[in-house]
């Protein structure tokens, strides 16, 4: 390979990598990154807010498992692009952030702009450093992309100071090299297979590890041949088709619900690809005594309700298998956990016909869920909406809901919607957001419409933060701070180009909702909410009986 300059072979490390898109802003520190890209077979999305290219890339890398690229200036760029990278690192999900810096000569002085970016992404990312020679940068990208996809997955980052880019370097592409997989022990495997053949009233839980290592149709194998119900956490949806027998849908909502009632009858917790940051054992084993077989491709985190007895620690699939053939639970009864089953269905569906307006949370999820296909895919906002999403949004397939529930930022919907659509352009995408975490990310919706995706975003519009508000009312029976005004969404959305609607009755949800997905550019749809339902809600989980 003839001579380039740094930020050329950067490119060409990241051409090597697989990479079709990077999102996010031009600077002046990244200059000759954008001139070399001109050049590249890799598409750049200019985004109108680094921290929305940080959730396009946190989006993209959870879907497909390859790391989602961002890029961004120095300084407040940079500052910028950190929510989206923690929120990916925290969630579990390949990133590789770039950012430009200040030249090498001008670090050891106050300068323009400068920021030790090193140190100010060191507790967000998995690893990262910055390019101090030309001819170390295909170890540096290598080693960025190998951490951020190996399990666990998270963000890596990148600096690379303008002086440096410029240089001249010979240099080429590091081969990759190919990623073996690890293989739990003999002893963990019989241990396990034990346990569970003596348990009683044994429960699954089952968490977004288990969707990563593509092993839903082994576990939903494993779960019907053993006869053990099984429960998934927010970021797990999916991974047993919802319609199963022995699915009890989703946990992990800070009160009590139905799922509480499994957990408070369960003589084992097995938990497949379970991340204590999607939903604390504190939780649901707050003595610590439940006993678990934690059965993941990485040990267990320490917590003191988290204390396995057993740990499989190895590709999550084949030990789910190696388990199987050992286990024997053919003379074991139903549990008492799948009785529950009845209870948690007929509360979804009453609300099928509900035409209260404004609309209930639980009717509209209901009414999203009738309109969208088994393949196609729901990416939610954080506010009051995404527990409602939580509870009542269900799944046949992996990745078809995707939930931030370990960083929980605001403002992923809409960016998070127009990954989704690059990645999966033939399914339907519909970005669920509330009105608060709508205006913190709305700016996307051009690049939407620029970059040709069309997805829908429904609003759920209350006037303030409901989430915050539903956790005042039941901590103090009062809310203060948490109102605003909103302008109007569908003169917002057409001023940009886009579809916009209104929601006026209940039944006009689906045959809008419809219309709005049959559009070829981005739609908007405010859909008035009526949030007191939280509060019913958590009054009536509070007197939630578990006796069967």
């Amino acid at each position: 390979m003839g001579e380039l300059n740094t930020a050329e072979l950067l490119v060409r490390c990241l051409e090597n990598e697989g990479v079709q898109y990077i999102f996010g802003l031009p600077g002046e520190e990244n200059l000759a990154v954008l001139k070399a890209l001109s050049n590249s077979s890799i598409q750049f999305i200019t985004t109108r807010h680094e921290q929305g290219a940080a959730f396009m890339a946190d989006v993209y890398g959870r879907l497909t498992g390859k790391a989602g690229v961002c890029l961004s200036t120095l300084g407040p760029g940079a500052t910028n692009l950190m929510t989206g990278v923690a929120d990916a690192n925290l969630d579990g999900a390949p990133l590789v952030a770039i950012t430009g810096q200040v030249g090498t000569d001008r670090m050891h002085i106050e300068s323009h702009q400068y920021l030790d970016l090193v140190a100010m992404f060191e507790p967000v990312t998995k690893w990262n450093a910055q390019i101090v020679r030309p001819s170390i940068t295909p170890e540096i990208v290598r080693k960025a992309f190998k951490r951020a996809q190996t399990e666990k997955p998270g963000a890596v980052h990148i600096d690379l100071p303008e002086n440096i880019a410029a240089m001249s370097v010979v240099g080429e592409p590091l081969r990759k090299d190919k990623q073996e997989k690890s293989y739990a022990s003999y002893q963990g495997l019989n241990e396990a297979a034990a346990a569970i053949s003596r348990a009683n009233n044994p429960l699954i839980l089952v968490g977004n590890g288990a969707i990563r290592a593509h092993a839903g149709s082994v576990l939903t194998e494993f779960a019907t041949r053993l006869h053990i119900p099984v429960t998934n956490t927010f970021m797990g949806k999916g991974v047993i088709p919802y319609t199963h027998p022995l699915a009890l849908w989703t946990t992990g909502l800070q009160q009590r619900d139905y799922i509480t009632c499994a957990f408070e009858e369960t003589d084992l917790v097995i938990a497949v690809g379970y991340d204590l940051i999607e939903y604390s054992p504190k939780k649901w084993n707050p003595e610590g005594k439940i006993p678990i077989i934690h059965i993941n491709a990485t040990p267990s985190e320490i917590d003191s309700s988290y204390i396995p007895i057993v740990e499989v620690v190895g590709d999550i699939s084949d030990s789910l298998m190696e388990i199987l053939h050992r286990a024997d639970r053919q003379s074991k009864p139903t549990p008492h956990a799948c009785e529950l089953r009845a209870d948690i269905r007929a509360d979804y569906e009453q609300y099928a016909t509900d035409d209260g307006f404004p609309i209930k949370p639980q009717k509209l999820i209901y009414d999203l869920r009738q309109v969208m296909g088994p393949d196609d895919i729901v990416i939610s906002d954080v506010g009051a909406h995404k527990m409602w999403i939580a509870r009542h949004y269900h799944c046949d397939r992996p990745n078809t809901c995707l939930i931030s529930n370990g960083f929980a930022a605001m403002g992923i919907a809409i960016p998070g919607a127009l990954a989704a659509k690059l990645v999966y352009p033939d399914r339907k995408i519909v970005a669920v957001t509330g009105d608060g975490g709508f205006m913190m990310n709305c700016q996307e919706l051009e690049t939407a419409l620029r970059v040709g995706t069309a997805f829908v975003t429904i609003i759920f519009n209350d006037g303030g933060y409901g989430l915050i508000e539903w956790k005042q009312q039941n901590h103090y029976g009062e809310s203060a701070f948490i109102k605003f005004t909103n302008p109007d969404f569908v003169k917002f959305a057409e001023s940009m180009g886009l579809k916009g609607y209104r929601i006026a009755s209940a039944a006009d949800l689906i045959p809008t909702l419809k219309e709005a997905l049959a559009q070829d550019v981005p739609a908007v749809i405010d859909c008035p909410i009526d949030y007191s339902e939280n509060i019913r809600f958590s009054q009536k989980s509070g007197g939630l009986n578990c006796t069967i």
